[in-house]
């Protein structure tokens, strides 16, 4: 039977059939040769792992009928035969299974092991870095002549904070600010708003309040260098420059001109800042810094006795007490009102700040603290690591030993912040007019209640050290 069309001799397949045919051909090669080289490899593994065992159980044995039988391990050995079979055969499965890596990796076949320690550490650099501890920038607030000084130590000595003394002198020497009213609060408004640039270590800001002027970042006049440790430490102590005149030089190292540029830097690179400010007298003030993202504020209030406050100060600022010393060396009835009208508003500034404080806004919840400095006298590690455990900061040795060198002096200068600090504290009770200690108790007596100071009624009991002039309290401590 014929067909209705011929039949074609030679039919062929399509080209693009034919090149699929011969991929998979090729594929399947390739599959099948991995697939041995993989199966050789895990064959072997199993191999040496149980020669390896046998050979460890055999080896035992020359040694425990050397032990209990005295024999000469040679002669073990020989009588042994097989243990140097399994020497011989743990060689050469050695070169086989290196050669077998080798070839394994010339395939791009990573042995097992190899695999497992490729996927450790890509896992371990896929995590994320640990996160470092939030910076926290602490501001001890104070008056002067209330131990700030003495106080600020407790943060200067601690390695990871770069601790900055009084910055805002220079404002304060530069602006000219009138007491009270609008000129009281547009001082307060600039001192804050240069904290802020200082918290932020943008130290550039300072060289516009800085008399004579800086000259590419360099200066000689920045106050009380020495105080800041950080700023007398590598690198920012550069090389000294012979017949240079620095005003405040740092204390235990000499250093060149203050270059501000490394300052900044350093600051950048600690963990956490500290600023000691005597000129923040009005705390809501603050508010902005407590609420900018970019900073953590804490703030520590620092007060201390007006008493002591006001026999300290007439030492230390004798030219501003003329006016004190005349009244209570002619024994004149009554003080000019006016100088009574100013210790008056020094206090009640105090007193308004702490009260804010302790009523705990909620900007400022977990970010206030006020402490005494008698209490800091009496017992000052206990309350520097209160201090540090407010601000988050571990407490480290250096700042114990410190504390312990340095509260146990014997030296008391004006300006000094080593002292006896236990039997310091209350010095000025035994030099203080009585009279002198009423005006300060009238003028001074909301603060004093406040803060658990308790007035005298006679000078016998101001000066004598038996009777306590403090009420106990706990940590004013706001979380």
């Amino acid at each position: 039977m014929a067909l209705p069309f011929p039949m074609e001799k030679g039919l062929t397949l399509p080209q693009d059939c034919r090149h699929f045919l011969h991929s998979l051909r090729m594929r399947s090669k390739y599959a099948l040769f991995l697939a041995f080289v993989v199966v050789v490899f895990v064959f072997i593994e199993k191999e040496n792992k149980i020669i390896s065992r046998v050979s460890d159980k055999l080896k035992q044995i020359p040694q425990s009928l050397v032990d209990a039988n005295s024999t000469d391990p040679a002669l073990v050995l020989a009588e042994n035969a097989s243990l140097l079979s399994l020497s011989e055969l743990d060689s050469a499965f050695t070169q086989l299974q290196s050669r077998l890596r080798n070839f394994s990796l010339q395939l791009g076949v990573a042995p097992a092991e190899e695999a497992q320690e490729e996927a450790t550490e890509w896992e371990q650099e896929s995590r994320p870095p640990a996160e470092a501890p939030p910076r926290r920038h602490l501001l001890l607030m104070a008056t002067t002549r209330t131990g700030s000084s003495f106080v600020g130590e407790f943060f200067n000595q601690q390695g990871n904070i770069f601790y900055l003394f009084e910055p805002l002198w220079h404002i304060e020497r530069t602006v000219s600010f009138e007491q009270g009213g609008a000129n009281a609060a547009g001082s307060a408004l600039v001192y804050r708003d240069v904290l802020k640039q200082l918290f932020l270590c943008d130290l550039y800001l300072l060289e516009h309040f800085i008399i004579p002027a800086p000259e590419d970042h360099l200066t000689q006049f920045v106050f009380r260098r020495g105080s800041s440790r950080s700023l007398c430490e590598d690198p920012v102590c550069t090389p000294l420059v012979k017949k240079v005149f620095e005003k405040y030089p740092c204390k235990n190292r000499r250093c060149g001109l203050l270059n501000m540029t490394l300052a900044s830097e350093a600051c950048r690179r600690k963990e956490h800042m500290a600023i000691k400010a005597v000129r923040i007298r009005q705390l809501e003030f603050l508010q902005p810094l407590a609420e900018d993202p970019r900073l953590d504020l804490r703030v520590i209030q620092l007060v201390r006795d007006p008493r002591a406050v006001l026999a300290s100060r007439m030492v230390a600022f004798a030219d501003k007490y003329e006016t004190w010393k005349k009244w209570l060396a002619k024994g004149q009835d009554q003080l000019r009102e006016e100088e009574v009208l100013r210790l008056k508003g020094n206090c009640e500034s105090i007193r308004l700040s702490a009260e804010l404080g302790l009523r705990q806004p909620a900007w400022l919840r977990g970010r206030y603290m006020l402490v005494r400095y008698e209490d800091v006298a009496l017992r000052p590690l206990q309350k520097a690591q209160e201090m540090y455990r407010f601000a988050g900061i571990p407490l480290t040795p250096q700042v114990e030993d410190w504390i312990q060198k340095n509260t146990q002096a014997a030296h008391d200068g004006i300006y000094s912040t080593q002292k006896n600090s236990s039997e310091q504290f209350e010095k000025w009770r035994f030099s203080m007019p009585f009279k002198l200690a009423q005006v300060v108790q009238a003028a001074c007596g909301p603060a004093m209640r406040l803060f658990g100071y308790k007035p005298v009624q006679d000078a016998a009991s101001l000066s004598n050290r038996s009777v306590s002039l403090l009420e106990e309290r706990g940590t004013f401590w706001v979380t």
